[in-house]
């Protein structure tokens, strides 16, 4: 018949993966709100389940791409939740909080590959995977419990902003040094990478109310089109500049108020969703099963140790602005690592690094991913309960 498309046996195949892994993730999308969790953790296990038992040949570029559109997505309806005046005053008075994050968060990492014998460069490539918690898992998880509007989420949200401005510097600095450049071209990387994020955050701030006005349109098609443009492009220019494109994607959220922020939720809401499942989906499929017992104690330790360092974090971060069951919420959703940690071990992929620090990166982050929706959606039960006045 004129213009049907022909389709190859194997493109149908394809295809009839592609919804079986869809319709999976929908009953595991039931499971998870019939039972009032997050489904991240279902996502993750039934990636690695899925991984074990299929060929890992899909296509590296697709996955990469799928992957940053996820991330971009997750964070820009994040940003949206928030004002960017309110962001900046909380990132200035959670500056503390942030550099008590690093000294807790980056040593583990450091020393245990400083112990695995993996050398200072690559000891600090496992420090930055410890460090840093998943902006990304940590919104998805506080959507999926309805705690966006939490008191305790502001403080949150500032201690993600600064580890993920952190990143701006280290990862070019770092991608300079393992690929065996100059200290001196990867500090001049590190520090152009960091004037175009505060560029980003100031061209926010100041052109966040002109940015709606061009973007609101009748049409659901034109807003639609033309925010998920503004998102792809700017995430690209970020890239080529060694900045996250999730960070940029969070500053045009935080532009964009009022009547088109609330369009831009309705028609972005379910795309996020759709990229955010496949995202966690397939983080759990590249992992090689057959790596994790090598890698198993030491992955374990680092958990262990982590757990209670991000606590401890979420803790000092919102101490002024939550009580004990808030600041336990807080650091246990921090505890997630995700799309950076992965970013950041993959740097020394290529570089002859000792063939247990990417498996070990897998594993941990598969742990702190699984585990941390699991302690936050019961972080409650933690808190001390008040006692009632005797009547």
């Amino acid at each position: 018949m004129g213009g049907v498309v022909a389709v190859t046996p194997s493109g149908a195949v394809l295809l009839i993966a592609i919804g079986a892994v869809l319709v999976l993730l929908a009953l595991l999308a039931r499971l998870a709100a019939h039972t009032a969790f997050s489904p991240i953790p279902l996502y993750l296990l039934a990636g690695l389940v899925i991984g074990s038992v299929a060929p890992r040949d899909l296509d590296a570029t697709a996955m990469e791409i799928g992957t940053q559109i996820a991330v971009i997505l997750l964070l820009f309806m994040l940003g949206l939740e928030y004002v960017v005046d309110d962001v900046v005053g909380s990132l200035r008075s959670s500056l503390p909080a942030g550099l008590l994050d690093m000294v807790l968060n980056f040593p583990p990492g450091f020393i245990v590959g400083l112990l695995m014998g993996l050398g200072g460069l690559h000891a600090a490539v496992l420090g930055g995977v410890t460090y840093i918690s998943s902006s990304s898992i940590v919104a998805k998880v506080l959507d999926d419990l309805g705690r966006l509007a939490n008191r305790e989420t502001p403080g949150m949200l500032a201690i993600l902003v600064l580890e993920d401005l952190a990143m701006a510097p280290y990862l070019p600095l770092m991608a300079v040094l393992l690929a065996g450049g100059s200290i001196v071209a990867g500090v001049g990387w590190a520090a152009g990478a960091t004037a175009l994020a505060f560029v980003a955050l100031s061209l926010a701030r100041r052109h966040g109310s002109s940015l709606g006005r061009r973007l609101a349109h009748p049409k659901s098609e034109v807003v639609l089109l033309s925010v998920m443009g503004l998102l792809l492009m700017a995430g690209g220019v970020a890239e080529l500049g060694h900045v996250s494109g999730g960070v940029v994607a969070f500053l045009v959220g935080l532009s964009i108020s009022g009547s088109i922020a609330q369009r831009a939720r309705e028609l972005l809401g379910p795309l996020r969703d759709l990229f955010a499942a496949l995202f966690f989906m397939s983080f759990g499929f590249m992992v090689d099963e057959t790596a994790i017992p090598g890698v198993l104690g030491v992955a374990l330790a680092l958990w262990a140790i982590t757990v209670a360092t991000k606590m401890g974090t979420g803790w000092v971060a919102v101490r002024g602005r939550s009580g004990v069951a808030g600041r336990l919420r807080a650091g246990t959703a921090l505890v997630a690592r995700g799309e950076f940690s992965i970013v950041i071990a993959s740097l020394a992929g290529t570089t002859g690094v000792d063939p247990r620090l990417a498996p070990l990166a897998a594993v941990y982050v598969l742990l702190t991913a699984v585990s941390a929706p699991l302690l936050t959606r019961y972080a409650d039960l933690l808190a001390p309960r008040r006692r009632r006045p005797s009547g």
